[in-house]
């Protein structure tokens, strides 16, 4: 496997400068979603260092290493946001939400950065409302635009936005969601969100959020893709330093645990309540000190070696193993772990892109649900755990086979 070199280590906050601390490490791992196909797997794979450092000075917890955003985001990049009923819902009463509150005007219009296969923008099309997705993905975007989503295929940053105003106007509604955290340039997006955002717009994305990665040790929610960690301390301070207000936030159950940040031009609006409730909140769970990055550290060591004591003890028994969910957090664990064929047979999962392929790094093979169901194992290993209740509701006839689920958030235990 071949060491990746991006040059760009990160000594210094990405945000504000500020000197970086490095408080968890996971050592190398490969690329969450390069999946490996197979006659490939013993070629050489992208390696990098996953790393979390905090920012002394605003807080902000990021990766300590960047990767190209052309390796992660590439034409066949194989998520799907659609593939969950959960997410679907979630993303309509989104869309609701702004016909509802901010897209009231004669030709209101909406950008989202990272629109994928256009889960949001449907709802917000099939009202007739002006919309524009963006995303660097050609497959997805062509996805979208079987639906009828307008789509610009690039990435979202100052030249992109500002093509966009020029063409279609500025927009009363910038929406992201677990997008935002994947672009480390925040200067350029802040530029590009600055020229396309009318004066009285709204800038909201939601992204998992620190507090809850802490409580749950979710460990798993760091890869890659996840470049920054956002607490309503440290999203407060971005946006100030880039000239806007974080004027309300709110905590969101989805994929285990995310915040919904909006932000306005410095002066627009006034800051809600629950913005001042939740930084209190922050401040008393000390998410602004180094020190409870140490002990989740401490944590996910623990998670780890309980997991593959219970993984080994089972193959050792004879006992059969599959894993469920070829997710992005998926290849956190399985290297960080160490699990690999030897432990689990194969990973399930409904996205026919990824089936076929091998994980990246460990190189499990990736097996449709029809795998699971025609010979069930005695164990299945959830690595899609933010979809546990969608999933097991799916699969009832693996428990009542007799089967058991392997959870390892917020600690290994058996359901």
């Amino acid at each position: 496997m071949a060491k990746g070199n991006s040059g760009l280590n990160a000594p210094c906050c990405r945000v504000c400068d500020g000197r970086l601390r490095v408080c968890v490490d996971f050592g190398s791992q490969a690329l969450a979603n390069a999946l490996v196909a197979p006659g490939d797997d013993r070629r050489e794979e992208f390696l990098y260092r996953l790393a979390l450092g905090m920012c002394e000075n605003c807080t902000l917890v990021q990766l300590v290493e960047e990767v190209p955003r052309g390796l992660m985001f590439r034409d066949d990049y194989p998520f799907y946001s659609s593939g969950s009923a959960v997410m679907a819902g979630h993303f309509a009463a989104v869309a609701r939400r702004f016909l509802e509150r901010e897209l009231t005007g004669p030709d209101a219009f909406v950008v989202e950065i990272g629109s994928n296969d256009g889960i949001m923008l449907d709802t917000v099309r099939a009202a007739g409302v002006r919309h524009l997705g963006v995303d660097p993905s050609r497959r997805v975007c062509e996805v979208a635009a079987a639906k009828g989503v307008r789509h610009l295929n690039d990435f979202f940053e100052k030249s992109s936005a500002v093509e966009i105003a020029a063409a279609e106007g500025q927009a009363d509604v910038i929406f992201s969601a677990n997008t935002f955290s994947h672009l480390p340039y925040l200067d350029s997006v802040f530029e590009g969100i600055t020229a396309l955002l009318k004066p009285d717009g709204v800038f909201v994305f939601e992204d998992p959020y620190l507090g809850d990665i802490m409580e749950r040790t979710s460990f798993d929610q760091i890869y890659d893709e996840h470049f920054y960690f956002f607490t309503a301390r440290s999203a407060r301070a971005m946006a100030r330093r880039y000239g806007f207000e974080l004027v309300d936030v709110e905590h969101l159950g989805v994929h285990g645990g995310e915040v919904r940040y909006t932000l306005t031009f410095a002066g627009s609006r006034r800051p809600g309540p629950a913005v001042a409730e939740m930084i209190a909140a922050e401040e008393a769970a000390g998410l602004h000190r180094p020190e409870v990055l140490a002990q989740f550290e401490r944590r996910m060591q623990r998670t780890r070696d309980e997991l593959l004591t219970l993984l080994r003890t089972l193959r050792d028994q004879g006992r059969t193993v599959m894993a469920y969910g070829a997710t992005g957090k998926s290849t956190t664990v399985a290297n960080y772990c160490g699990i690999g064929p030897d432990l689990v047979s194969c990973v399930i999962d409904n996205t026919p892109a990824k089936q076929g392929m091998l994980t990246p790094g460990t190189h499990i093979p990736i097996r449709s649900p029809q795998v699971f169901r025609e010979a069930y194992p005695d164990y299945a290993l959830l690595f899609a755990w933010n979809h546990a209740e969608e999933i097991m509701a799916k699969e009832r006839g693996f428990t009542e086979s007799g089967g058991q689920w392997i959870l390892y958030i917020p600690q290994v235990h058996l359901v």
